[in-house]
């Protein structure tokens, strides 16, 4: 590498330069003909680039480079026609034929098309291509030294012209005048004819010029067009308010201010237009100051514009938070789940034995109470993560709105009226009707809570056609909409624009989670369907449930039953969970049913088990675990013995990843619930 060594600022650049994308390769790995000529052409004072190979790669110097522009530093090291490709028709058969003939190549003032700064031009060259040998004798590549002479040529041919020029208008004066007028006549045309507003005000205000664009401009926010010699007062004389803002800014640019303004004029019976405009002093040929003039762009289309992509840049930047939001709420769930499943379990062991005195049994009672409050709080995490488990089945939402009214009146009180809406007609909509009413009750509740002093509440549905442009973003379609109405205290637009996010809640410290609106939020999106709120301080809130419609009927809405079923023994129990508490609380509500249970801590684990001879009549699994999933293992298990029960218990609340035909629990769960799933295995003989 010591032939670079004095090579100046290109020899530093080809020395750091990473040589792995380049045709040559490494400088250590080059000919020997090539490092000579290279060190040669790097210490020379005369521009020099060196095309080598047969894709023409260029190596130049310190004194070529900045005739390439912006070409530079990424041509180094690159074949030509990556960087020279606009004149490469021109310059490859000059390179080609240096090449084959050995024959140098030599011009004065050769005329090149480059774009080197961004723009095409043409550029004027002193050049001489000369072949350079390899170390074999073949022609390795060819040496250029150029000049550039441009500016040269283009200032002799300006002089030239100039003086052709000179001669010519000498030559007639007549022609002169006649170009002269033809010149003040084009410009004239193109102020005529231009789209943008160009009109001057003496200093009295009266027109002095004004073109056809800025006419039609008055004629369409006013419905009149302004002649020269008009006066600007007399104009607007019948409009004040539009005056007074016109001669705020032109006084400025009539004292001799020069400036650009954006403002809006027009009046709102006809149009209000936002204009760009920049005024400037109008001055006589002896520089005294004779009035103003003004050019001007209508700029309303592109600030509506702006403003559309600003909100739609709003929106996805909402929507990325949700979503990171939803991510983490469900991860701390899926955690949640997992610490809750044992304190459920135990307490539920503890209520079911009856163990301690009364004082325990109150103590044990409200540790329970407060774990199912916990449970309730992931949840509605779960919901507005969209991760809990929905049942959406076709369901009556007039029925169900209206059969919730006794209840909603109970539980805002008699200071609030309650009055609920539906009709008769009302189409069925897919959805979970528990989490559809317990959606209702957090609305209400809600409500409720913004009208300390009493109001009304309103409680409608109805159903509504969606179209393209609805704020909702929904698809277009018909939707069964659940408005849930209150005459309270409003939110402003700051505490709407956060409304939806978790725990955020305007109640004080111990009023609220901060989940109610979220958990709605989530159920909609879930559905398929959307919340819309509408709200202002002193005016009220109206949040809409949006669900679709359900092209299915009806059926009535069961109450969910509390099982008491206790499935019979039927042997061992094969307790899968990489959570050794969650396995221990689980492996002791197992025993209590009669089984024998054998623990695993993960499904490869399980897998060792069977092959060492295990056989069991149950499996249960959790679902997510470190190496192979629960569902997997169940499937593999079951494929060897189809007569295995399997149930798989998640902390997680969705399905994702879960076979549909094997049965599931979510966590936590107390031992109630987990005989009625086994039992329910037990029912239909899986």
């Amino acid at each position: 590498m010591g032939f670079l060594a004095d090579g100046g600022k290109l020899g530093a650049m080809m020395s750091a330069r990473d040589w792995s994308d380049s045709p040559l390769g490494h400088p250590r790995d080059w000919s020997q003909a090539l490092k000579t000529t290279v060190s040669m052409l790097l210490a020379a004072q005369a521009q020099i680039v060196l095309f080598w190979g047969p894709d023409f790669v260029a190596l130049y110097n310190d004194a070529y480079a900045p005739g390439i522009g912006a070409n530079h530093p990424r041509a180094l090291g690159r074949p030509a026609i990556e960087n020279w490709g606009e004149l490469w028709d021109d310059l490859e058969p000059l390179l080609s034929g240096v090449r084959r003939t050995r024959k140098t190549f030599a011009a004065k003032d050769r005329p090149f098309y480059v774009e080197r700064h961004g723009y095409g031009e043409t550029s004027y060259w002193d050049v001489s291509y000369s072949a350079v040998r390899d170390d074999d004798g073949s022609v390795g590549g060819v040496l250029c030294i150029v000049s550039e002479t441009t500016e040269r040529v283009l200032g002799e041919t300006r002089l030239r012209a100039s003086e052709a020029r000179y001669r010519e208008l000498t030559a007639t004066l007549e022609q002169r005048v006649a170009e002269r007028t033809a010149e003040r006549h084009l410009l004239a045309t193109i102020v005529e004819t231009t789209d943008g507003q160009i009109q001057a005000l003496d200093l009295d205000y009266r027109w002095l010029a004004i073109n056809t664009s800025c006419a039609d401009a008055y004629q369409r926010i006013y419905g009149k067009r302004p002649r020269v010699g008009d006066s600007l007062h007399e104009f607007l004389a019948d409009r004040p308010e539009h005056l007074a803002a016109a001669t705020t800014v032109w006084s400025r640019a009539l004292a001799g201010e020069a400036f650009t303004n954006i403002e809006e004029f027009g009046d709102p019976r006809f149009d209000r237009r936002v204009y760009e405009l920049k005024f400037e002093a109008l001055r006589a040929p002896d520089g005294t100051r004779i009035g103003a003039f003004l050019t001007g762009v209508d700029v309303t289309d592109r600030l509506e514009e702006q403003a559309r992509l600003a909100q739609a840049e709003e929106a996805l930047r909402q929507a990325q938070k949700m979503e990171a939001m939803g991510q983490l709420t469900g991860g701390v769930a899926h955690d949640f789940n997992n610490l809750l499943t044992p304190i459920v379990g135990l307490l539920d062991l503890f209520q079911r034995k009856g163990i301690g005195g009364e004082r325990e049994h109150r103590l044990i009672a409200g540790a329970a109470q407060a774990a199912e409050r916990a449970k309730t709080l992931v949840q509605r995490l779960l919901a507005f993560a969209r991760r809990q488990p929905l049942q959406a089945i076709p369901v009556s939402i007039g029925l169900l709105v209206a059969e919730m009214g006794d209840l909603i009146s109970s539980t805002t009180g008699p200071q609030i009226q309650v009055t609920v809406d539906t009709p008769e007609d009302l189409p069925a909509a897919m959805a979970d009707p528990n989490q559809i009413e317990m959606a209702i009750l957090n609305l209400s509740v809600n409500a409720r809570d913004a009208m300390p002093h009493g109001g009304k509440l309103r409680i409608s549905a109805k159903a509504r056609t969606v179209g393209d442009s609805h704020n909702s973003e929904l698809a277009p379609g018909t939707y069964v909409c659940i408005s849930v109405a209150d005459t309270g205290i409003g939110m402003d637009e700051l505490t709407l624009a956060h409304a939806v996010e978790p725990f955020f809640s305007t109640k004080g410290v111990g009023r609220g989670t901060g989940l109610g609106l979220s958990m709605v939020h989530g159920l909609a999106s879930q559905l398929g369907g959307a919340l819309t709120i509408r709200s202002a301080v002193g005016a009220g809130t109206t949040v809409e449930l949006w669900l679709p419609v359900s092209h299915a009927v009806a059926g009535a809405i069961d109450a969910v039953p509390q099982s008491k079923l206790r499935p019979q023994p039927v042997g061992t129990a094969l307790l899968v969970d990489d959570e050794p508490l969650v396995r221990m609380s689980t492996a002791e509500m197992l025993g209590e049913l009669g089984y024998n249970v054998v623990e695993a801590g993960s499904a490869e684990d399980a897998l060792q088990r069977v092959r060492e001879g295990l056989r069991p009549n149950l499996l249960v699994t959790d679902h997510l675990m470190p190496g192979m999933s629960g569902t997997d293992l169940g499937l593999a298990l079951r494929n060897q013995y189809p007569e295995l029960q399997i149930l798989v218990v998640s902390g997680y609340a969705n399905n994702e990843g879960i076979t549909p035909d094997l049965s599931r629990l979510t966590k936590p769960f107390r031992s109630d619930e987990l005989a009625a799933s086994l039992a329910g295995l037990a029912k239909a003989g899986r």
